[in-house]
């Protein structure tokens, strides 16, 4: 008889690299679509439900995982019954920022014919425009090709 081993998840959050972090995090498919969706503003757990078209369950579990890791926080709305609305914290909000990222790099390899889905329009100069990587310190456009990757302080071997 043969007995099958359950595949053991490797844990990204233990190792020493901020990608594999951040996956831990938001890196779970439906993850990033909540993030998106309570950005635009649904904060409702049907709202939600309805927007992704994601099982009560999975919501739910998503939900928890998020608040648990100081994404999102639930602010009570109702008491009978009890409900909430799910709101981003600063670093739920911060994660946003790498939604625009991929937003941009969606659009240009899989909007097709159609073009992209929904425009993003800077708030500051009222343009539509996209989000490109500069540099913190220079200003200068920056790109994988431009940069070199060095043990931090946290490495380890």
């Amino acid at each position: 008889m043969q007995y099958h081993t359950p595949v053991q998840r490797t844990q990204f959050g233990d190792m020493a690299c901020s990608i594999a972090r951040t996956l831990d995090v938001a890196g779970e498919p439906w993850t990033p679509l909540i993030i998106r969706d309570l950005w635009v503003g649904l904060t409702r757990f049907d709202d939600l439900q309805r927007s992704l078209g994601i099982s009560r369950k999975v919501l739910t579990e998503r939900l928890k995982w998020l608040v648990a890791r100081g994404v999102v926080e639930p602010q009570p709305y109702s008491e009978h019954p009890l409900r909430y609305d799910y709101v981003l914290t600063e670093k739920g909000r911060e994660l946003c920022d790498i939604l625009l990222a991929i937003t941009a790099w969606g659009d240009r390899w899989t909007a097709g014919d159609g073009g992209p889905p929904v425009l993003i329009r800077h708030d500051g100069c009222g343009k539509v425009t996209h989000v490109e990587p500069h540099c913190a310190v220079c200003g200068a456009p920056m790109h994988a090709a431009d940069v070199t990757i060095e043990p931090g302080p946290g490495y380890r071997p």
